[in-house]
């Protein structure tokens, strides 16, 4: 017998999942909003991260801002407004806070950790100088990573939870 997938009770509060994220950004697709990549360069775990994040709140952002305008639309009984829906959203993106949303690096670093050693993504080779600030010494550099032939062959269900693709049911 199968089960309809449903969330606990307040389960399922993001619009994607970041492993959907991970696979679409590295492949070039350009997911909600994010820059374009050269799939064979790859990017740095911190670029992905900000763009995932990034991508969180325009999505979260333009939900709030149609479901505002729904509600005033209906109050008023006029037609929706597109050009509103914009507006609302561009506002409810310039006040969301960056670390309200998603996770946080450390939990992107660990989940990122999993598809390395399923080996879905693979460092590419090459890697750029990395600073903090003129006062403290350089830190690590930045590694570009890309997808292998098994994350581009692996399932959604397994990239939608690479914790259980990694380790199994038990």
């Amino acid at each position: 017998m199968v089960l309809p997938l449903r969330p606990a009770r307040g389960g399922f509060l993001r619009p994607f999942g970041c492993g959907w994220f991970i696979r679409e950004f590295l492949l070039g697709n350009s997911p909600n909003g994010s820059p374009r990549i050269d799939p064979d360069v790859g990017a740095p775990q911190a670029d992905i991260f900000y763009h995932y994040k990034m991508a969180l709140l325009r999505a979260i952002a333009l939900d709030r801002a149609t479901r505002e305008e729904e509600r005033r639309a209906r109050r008023e009984k006029r037609a929706i407004r597109p050009e509103e829906i914009e507006r609302l959203a561009e506002r409810y993106l310039a006040r969301f806070p960056y670390k309200a949303r998603g996770c946080r690096y450390h939990s992107f670093v660990v989940y990122f950790s999993n598809l390395q050693r399923l080996g879905w993504v693979e460092f590419t080779g090459k890697e750029e100088r990395s600073a903090f600030q003129d006062h403290y010494p350089p830190g690590p550099p930045r590694r570009y990573y890309r997808l292998t032939r098994a994350g581009r062959e692996a399932s959604d269900a397994a990239w939608s939870n690479p914790f259980l693709a990694l380790y199994g049911e038990s």
